[in-house]
């Protein structure tokens, strides 16, 4: 690995850096006047305000005139940055009325703006509203991506006009963080998406293709001046009334209803200054009002991913991410208390969180075959901190540092650094080093590997990456110990060595298809174990497609592949099978009723990991969204995966077939209030004996009435049940049922 991590870094230290003169910075002013968040652009606030005229469409297009015209504005005052947007449209603008968040790239018609506050090239807030008044917020990282899960404070209000559509919007500075000095410059662009027979993409500044940043190509807008310096805080208690019944017994047998239980707890931020959080929480409910996407996890060697969506983790949630998912906050099942530190002085950023863990939940115990679990029923004590420091306009380096404390002297400790360096617009090498310290709890009964032993590993990852408008080039190794432990992170595979390689061309014909990439990838993946399979191979890949976005806002992939894996960790009975497999992914528009569909999965060989034997299968999703009004939204996914072997001296037989049905509906009031209702149907059906273990599953049941003055500011009532699939006639059976009610509310100042 040394020698490869050489190559790459000569290899960037070759190329030539990115010469281009940066462009003048535009000039904003304070407004004098006021503004009133209505969607009349009248106000006299918006007469000097900063104002874009010129915009570039960076898809379909190459930063191609616009077919219609769109205006923007930018200004602020002591308290507020605000956004205009004047929306010339074809008279087929269409959205949906929906919750926070819901809005839909391929099916919304929306506007907004992208600040880059702390003015790094790197990270910038987004603020869309859609035609219909419905609102969107994200983080956007140009090492991670974006991230909808964080929610700020912000107003914005539209109206239709003979011409189009107007949004108005309002944002606190106090939702934003900026450094302390007078005057300020920011990164800012505005953006309008328009989805037609395609789906166009129109900025204030041009985007040029295949380089590898976002943010470091918006507008530069100097000229903030007397931003307030902080002092701003968010206390929010909530109170919750919770009743659940559980069957008394064995299946069949009635529900039980425990006593009404009623919880409280209370959420503070604060902001000292202008680049300075402090979060603190006392017994936060981290409860969720919507289940988690149902998966297909039958046949599965390794841990599935759920991503976060609880509010206290999520202050500058970039800062959590990392090459390698050190830190998983979803490990942090149910605190006691919490306490958070977030922010910047000069080019350095950071954070810092403390919680105390009441347990429960699973820890993933790795290993080079699969992913183990092992119950956390006891309480634990957790630190994650993380230091980054900018360096010159696109990169940085960081340090983390990872600790979980069980008592008795058990513990998980993890601490190392991590680097993107961008020597120009089209290179990156980024890379990671971490090592660990653990010594598992005395459970035994809970997990065989907790028997109090002491294990000490290292995990590396280093990539590096080229992009043009034609030409894309990945290349990434990894070597992750066999002691290697991350009880506060989601690394699920340890034991390994890992290297891959990616080539991808793409074009832009005139036609159904607007871009077409094609790309070949490889991987190889070698066990380093103690054992005589040290070194032996664990996973080879060859795999060649393309992928391609066209008409009707339809994107395919399409790939084909060859693979081999190897099966069973003793040396006498291990195995390497070699598959072929067919990948595929559809989505398209039908009509403004039917805004999408798609369907993926694969088919061809599978190995039946629990039996070491070669089998055909298959795994087939399928999801339609249907807008059958503007405030009634539905959806359908589900999901089919089996397995076929040939057992010895039998007829080739299924050995399971694992399906998941998700239907969700909701209907919109008015922008703040609305009921939603869920069902979710998981089941598996095994060919086994006895008979009692063929069919396993649930089927949960959500009804929610939800009234949000904002995203902290809530009223939720609702119901749920879970029905348990029994094993000899795969009938449901009611196991829980609950009623729930919270009230939260925000106090600012």
């Amino acid at each position: 690995m040394l020698a490869r991590t050489v190559a790459l870094l000569l290899l960037a230290l070759a190329l030539p850096l990115a010469a281009a003169d940066p462009e003048p910075p535009l000039n904003i002013t304070r407004t004098a006047s006021p503004i009133t968040i209505d969607g009349d652009l009248s106000d006299a606030g918006w007469k000097d305000a900063l104002r874009f005229d010129t915009w570039y469409e960076a898809n379909p297009g190459d930063n191609v005139e616009p077919q219609v015209k769109t205006i923007g504005w930018i200004t602020y005052d002591d308290r507020f940055f605000y956004v205009a947007v004047q929306a010339y449209d074809d008279k087929q603008s269409r959205a949906q009325l929906g919750d926070h968040d819901g809005i839909n790239g391929n099916s919304d018609d929306f506007a907004g703006v992208i600040i880059d506050s702390r003015n790094d090239s790197k990270t910038a807030l987004e603020f869309f509203t859609n035609v219909a008044g419905t609102q969107y917020d994200a983080s956007q990282d140009d090492s991670s991506g974006e991230d909808s899960s964080p929610d700020f404070f912000w107003d914005s209000a539209v109206t239709r006009t003979e011409q189009g559509w107007n949004l108005e919007m309002r944002i606190p500075f106090s939702s934003l963080r900026y450094e302390k000095k007078d005057p300020q410059t920011w990164g800012v662009i505005l953006y309008r998406n328009m989805p037609r027979d395609r789906r166009y993409q129109i900025w204030t500044h041009k985007l040029p293709r295949g380089v590898n940043c976002f943010v470091c190509n918006f507008n530069k807008v100097a000229g903030f001046t007397g931003l307030p310096s902080g002092g701003h805080y968010v206390a929010a208690p909530y109170v919750s009334v919770r009743e659940i019944g559980q069957r008394r017994g064995d299946f069949g047998t009635d529900l039980r209803n425990n006593p009404p239980g009623l919880d409280g707890g209370f959420d503070l931020k604060w902001t000292p200054n202008e680049h300075t959080a402090i979060d603190g929480t006392i017994n936060p409910d981290f409860s969720q009002v919507e289940s988690d996407v149902a998966v297909i996890s039958t046949n599965e060697r390794f841990a599935v991913f759920f991503p976060e969506k609880r509010p206290f983790f999520l202050e500058r949630v970039d800062l959590f991410s990392t090459p390698m998912q050190a830190v998983y906050t979803r490990t942090i099942t149910s605190p006691r208390f919490g306490a958070r530190g977030t922010g910047s002085f000069g080019k350095s950023n950071y954070t810092l969180l403390i919680a105390q863990d009441r347990g429960g939940g699973s820890v993933i115990i790795p290993s080079a075959f699969g992913s183990d679990f092992g119950d956390q029923d006891f309480e634990s004590t957790v630190g994650i901190g993380r230091f980054k420091r900018d360096l010159g306009k696109n990169s940085f380096v960081s340090f983390l540092g990872s600790v979980r404390e069980n008592g008795g002297g058990a513990h998980n400790r993890v601490f190392g650094p991590d680097f993107t360096w961008r020597p120009n617009d089209k290179n990156t090498v980024t890379g990671q080093l971490l090592l660990s310290d653990t010594v598992t709890p005395q459970r035994p009964d809970l997990a065989a590997e907790w028997d109090g032993r002491k294990l000490r590993g290292h995990a590396a990852d280093l990539w590096w990456s080229y992009s043009d408008p034609k030409l894309d080039v990945f290349v990434d190794n990894k070597d992750i110990g066999n002691d290697f432990r991350a009880d506060n992170g989601f690394i699920p595979q340890a034991g390994y060595r890992a290297s891959y390689g990616e080539v991808g061309y793409t074009t832009r014909p005139k036609g159904f298809f607007n871009r077409i990439r094609y790309y070949f990838f490889t991987e190889y993946d070698s066990l380093q174990d103690d054992s005589a399979l040290d070194g032996a191979l664990l996973y080879r890949l060859f795999s060649a497609g393309f992928g391609a976005d066209g008409k009707f806002r339809s994107f395919s992939r399409w790939r084909y592949a060859v693979d081999a894996v190897r099966v069973g960790n003793e040396e006498a009975s291990t195995r390497v099978f070699t598959r072929k497999r067919v990948y595929f992914q559809e989505q398209f528009a039908v009509s403004k009723i039917i805004p999408s569909v798609s369907f993926d999965g694969w088919l061809g060989d599978e190995v039946d990991f629990g039996n070491n034997r070669l089998g055909k299968g298959a795994n087939i999703n399928f999801s339609v969204n249907l807008r059958p009004n503007y405030r009634l939204t539905m959806s359908a996914t589900s999901g089919v995966r089996w397995l076929r072997v040939r057992p010895e001296d039998r007829q080739e037989q299924r050995l399971f077939t694992s399906q998941f049905e998700r239907l969700r509906a909701q209907y919109m009031f008015n922008p703040r209030m609305f009921v939603r209702a869920i069902v979710q149907n998981e089941r598996t059906h095994r060919n086994l004996e006895p008979a009692e273990r063929r069919h396993g599953g649930a089927l949960s049941s959500q009804m929610l009435f939800a009234y949000k003055v904002n995203w902290q500011s809530v009223l939720y009532v609702g119901y749920g049940d879970l029905r348990d699939v029994t094993g000899l006639e795969g009938d449901f059976d009611l196991g829980e049922r609950q009623v729930f009610l919270k009230l939260s509310y925000a106090f600012q100042r």
